[in-house]
């Protein structure tokens, strides 16, 4: 009995402390539980007070759901400690902090006083990057312990749109804050810069009165009230006319366009819409919200008040009371006290001043160097060239060539301006950018040279360092148009290749990755360009096919074509190709210009002279720019910068290349051989190409090594054979081969004479005259090549046998041996079959084709090479590997074709011979030509 009594003892002692412990742990637990709801109380307390702000938790406890409490005292003492801490703060340093800020920020008229600058119209350049905040008053913190004041700025120009909102006890306010803002603007810059569009919901007038004489100069454009949706539409047009010109080189906005050509020619325009608190429409809502969200980065402005608008795009609020404001960038805690407005009188004259300067200014005519910078060749082409080529109102007209614009058409009657244009362009191009930045390629197809002003002259020994070819007359030579396309597509591939080895795809790129390389935009301009295109054949079908190429991918590999011309609509060729037409989205159209601009554009018959239409957006309307072009052309103008640029030329410069279709090119001078020559090679003229590379046949030990040159004409026949036999005789080391030359026809007896005194000035010349040497000395040539294939010894030396007039011998030839029975005309095949095996060439001409099969009698493989001149194309077509040859004949050109070489005849012009053979023998050209330095164009 006793142990259980002390077991049972022992278990109630145990349960009695299990209570107590359990007991206490309720109690701690308990409490901790009050001491976090209270804890959790005075934070949402907190949290309130902070939403509501301290001062109105003070004033009203239950706005935020308080009373005397712990939790609610608890959270307004931590408040007022926080307060206290960040307003010492506060009141130490950061007034004097804003005030320098916004000295900084807002320089000059953006900030300062209206007394120390109102009335003077302003003078900052468009180069200067717009402040990035604008003063409206001052403000301060009624809570601060030391409310001292500090000024109060909100960013505008460039970097947020401005919403205000007044209410109707505030409209006075509003206006006031408007007038002040716009004030500060416009005296900061120059008189058109700026250009301000105003809406008013309830008046038609007395919106700003003070700057209505803005309106008399164009600078203030007051609205209909009714029409919002056309002052929405004007907006959006310019802004889709500034991505499509000023933005199309890669840039997000105008000010990035500044920072990096260090110059902003686009005007800045400020909308004002003044609304009575009603929501818009909703089409004219979208409007709004298209032009809010894409404005800013072409220059567009908004000043919405009292208009509720909603955008994803950067805006500042403010906030306007009977007494003060509140902004967006102080915060509710701060009241701005909006700066005072200039007398009514002040600001009109102010605004007259401002308007006078700019009439001033626009009455000037502006000249060919006001589109010249003050600084030669500072900007950069890796995202596109921009350059003024005329002026509206005073204000530079850009042109834009890039990525999104990548080609031009110009258009324009005779008489109309055009080649002053293309000067106008071409300086303000040539003007801004290095030749490291541009080269230039310049054609004129009609009978004229706009673009030898370019090249040297004997009076005139300066030239455009950015020029690398200028064509002039050349009107009947399509064939230099067809290879300077050749001469784009190849660089085009060439450039391509090299994007595709650093992996990237367009000039911009590439530059960036290879900045080591030389990759300047090319400019290639085509003046009455549809010259190329005029005949239904193989140079309109080539040409047509590689300016689609050229057009559509020469875009990101920095080549610009430049399409001139006075009828577009006369272009057959580009009939059921518009793809070629709508890569030239920047049209030019000049005075009663048709087929330039869009079918329904109709703006460039109403031009005076001297104007323009400039489009950047294909020719559609909203795309219209009319520029006032410059006399780029009268003395002391083109010539004056050319004249500048040309000293400032980097050392090595070459001048262009100058293909003059009036002249003959002169035979090139070959340099001395230093040795034995197995193959040399004769020049018969000059190909039409960019490079002016020499039309050239190679004289070795093969079949058909022979030339024939067939035609009628003396001139052209004397110049191939004589540049062949100096160009060979060049070859040779002298004495190390002999000529036999054979002058059976007397109209050539003084060029023979000339040319065999230059040959036996290094080498040995036989020469024979009349038609009895042939019956002499073929039959002597051919026991020869038989001797050299018997291995009998002699002169081993290569011959060279020029025969002029071939068929004239075929008479005598004809005649049999009675002996042998073989002809002078068998011992001719002979020569001509054999000969080139033993070192014997034939050099010879042939007054027909016909007279040339007649001697051949049979395949015509003996005559490896042939030149002909006044000789139709279906004459040629056997000596051509029996392809058709398409040939008309012209004065001083000739077809050749070498059956080693070419797979189709080309086009060479003759050599002028006169340095060559000395100055007695007359200079070839054309009968129309006149010196270049003498040359003027009739535009």
């Amino acid at each position: 009995m006793r142990k259980r009594n002390e077991r049972r003892s022992s278990i109630e002692t145990a349960f009695e402390h299990l209570r107590s412990t359990v007991a206490t742990a309720l109690g701690a637990a308990e409490n901790e539980l009050d001491r976090v709801r209270a804890g959790y109380a005075q934070q949402e307390f907190s949290q309130r007070i902070a939403a509501a702000g301290l001062a109105k938790a003070e004033q009203e406890p239950a706005s935020v759901g308080g009373e005397p409490g712990p939790a609610f005292d608890g959270a307004l003492r931590e408040a007022r400690a926080e307060r206290e801490r960040l307003f010492t703060d506060w009141t130490g340093q950061g007034p004097d902090q804003l005030a320098a800020l916004v000295a900084e920020a807002a320089p000059g008229t953006a900030s300062r006083p209206w007394q120390e600058w109102l009335g003077a119209p302003g003078d900052a350049e468009a180069s200067a990057l717009p402040p990035q905040l604008w003063r409206i008053g001052t403000g301060h913190v009624p809570a601060s312990p030391d409310p001292r004041s500090f000024p109060v700025a909100v960013p505008m120009i460039d970097e947020a749109h401005l919403r205000i909102t007044s209410g109707r006890q505030g409209a006075d306010a509003r206006e006031a804050l408007v007038q002040n803002l716009l004030l500060r603007v416009l005296s900061r810059y120059k008189p058109g810069l700026v250009r301000i569009h105003v809406w008013d919901v309830a008046q038609l007038t007395g919106t700003l009165p003070g700057l209505y004489p803005l309106t008399n100069a164009g600078l203030l454009t007051a609205h209909d009230p009714t029409r919002l949706g056309e002052m929405l539409e004007e907006l959006s047009d310019h802004i889709r006319r500034i991505h499509t010109s000023a933005l199309n080189g890669g840039h997000i906005s105008l000010r990035a366009l500044a920072e990096d050509t260090g110059r902003r020619e686009e005007p800045w325009r400020i909308a004002v819409l003044f609304g009575d608190g009603e929501a818009l429409r909703e089409e004219q809502q979208q409007q709004l919200q298209r032009v809010a969200r894409n404005g800013l980065a072409c220059g567009v402005q908004l000043i919405v008040a009292d208009l509720p608008m909603t955008v994803n795009s950067s805006v500042e609020s403010v906030h306007l009371h009977a007494e003060d404001a509140r902004t967006s960038m102080t915060g509710p805690e701060a009241v701005v006290r909006l700066d005072a407005s200039p007398p009514r009188e002040a600001v009109t004259k102010a605004c007259s001043a401002i308007a006078e300067e700019f009439i001033t200014r626009r009455s000037r005519v502006r000249t060919f160097q006001d589109l010249v910078p003050a600084e030669l060749w500072t900007q950069r082409s890796a995202s596109g060239l921009h350059s003024p080529a005329g002026f509206h109102e005073g204000d530079p007209i850009n042109i834009t060539l890039g990525d999104a614009s990548p080609h031009t058409l110009i258009g324009g009657p005779s008489g109309s301006g055009k080649t002053n244009f293309l000067y106008s362009m071409l300086g303000g191009m040539a003007a801004r950018y290095s030749p490291d930045e541009l080269e230039l390629y310049l054609l004129d197809f009609k009978e004229g040279v706009s673009f030898a002003q370019f090249t040297p002259g004997r009076r005139d020994p300066t030239w455009l360092p950015h020029a690398q070819l200028v064509g002039v007359n050349v009107n009947e030579d399509r064939e230099f148009g067809l290879a300077l396309l050749r001469f784009l597509s190849t660089e085009m591939r060439r450039r391509a290749d090299a994007a595709k080895e650093h992996e990237v795809t367009k000039l911009e790129e590439l530059r960036a990755e290879d900045p080591a390389g030389r990759w300047p935009r090319i400019v290639a301009v085509i003046d009455e360009f549809q010259y190329l295109f005029a005949e239904r054949d193989t140079v309109s079908a080539q040409a047509t096919s590689l300016l689609e190429d050229v057009a559509r991918r020469g875009r990101s590999q920095g080549i610009h074509l430049v399409l001139a011309s006075q009828d577009v609509s006369g272009i057959e060729a580009f009939w059921g190709k518009p793809a070629i037409f709508e890569q030239f989205i920047l049209r030019i159209a000049l005075p009663k210009a048709r087929r330039v601009l869009a079918d329904q554009n109709d703006a460039a018959l109403a031009l005076p002279r001297w104007h323009a239409v400039i489009n950047h957006e294909s020719g559609v309307k909203h795309g219209n720019e009319v520029a006032r072009i410059p006399d780029a052309t009268a003395k002391g103008t083109f010539d004056e910068l050319q004249r500048r640029l040309w000293e400032r030329r980097p050392e090595g410069s070459a001048p262009p290349r100058l293909f003059d279709g009036s002249l003959l090119p002169a035979l090139p001078d070959r340099p001395a051989p230093s040795g034995p020559s197995p193959a040399p090679e004769a020049l018969l003229g000059q190909v039409i190409d960019v490079n002016g590379t020499p039309a050239s046949v190679r004289v070795d030990r093969s079949p058909g090594r022979n030339l024939a040159v067939i035609g009628s004409v003396r001139v052209d026949a004397v110049s191939v054979l004589g540049a062949a036999a100096l160009s060979l005789a060049a070859a040779h080391e002298p004495g190390a081969v002999r000529f036999t030359v054979l002058s059976l026809v007397e109209e050539v007896t003084a060029d023979v004479s000339a040319l065999v005194g230059a040959l036996e000035r290094q080498h040995e010349v036989e020469v024979h005259y009349g038609v009895d040497a042939a019956t002499e000395v073929v039959p002597r040539l051919a026991a020869k090549i038989a001797d050299r294939a018997a291995d009998k010894g002699g002169d081993t030396r290569p011959e060279y046998v020029l025969c002029y007039g071939v068929d004239a011998a075929h008479s005598a030839m004809e005649v049999k041996d009675p002996s042998t029975f073989t002809s002078g005309l068998d011992h001719l095949r002979k020569l001509l079959k054999q000969g080139p095996e033993q070192r014997v060439h034939v050099l010879g001409w042939w007054r027909s084709a016909q007279r040339l099969k007649t001697t051949l009698m049979g395949p015509v493989d003996e005559i490896g090479a042939w030149v002909a001149f006044d000789v139709h194309g279906q004459e040629l077509s056997s000596f051509a590997a029996g392809q058709l040859v398409h040939w008309s004949p012209r004065a001083r050109r000739g077809l050749f074709f070498d059956r080693s070489v070419h797979a189709q005849p080309e086009v060479v012009l003759p050599f002028d011979l006169t340095g060559a053979l000395g100055a007695g023998v007359p200079r070839p050209r054309a009968e129309a030509a006149v010196p270049l330095d003498d040359r003027k164009d009739a535009e």
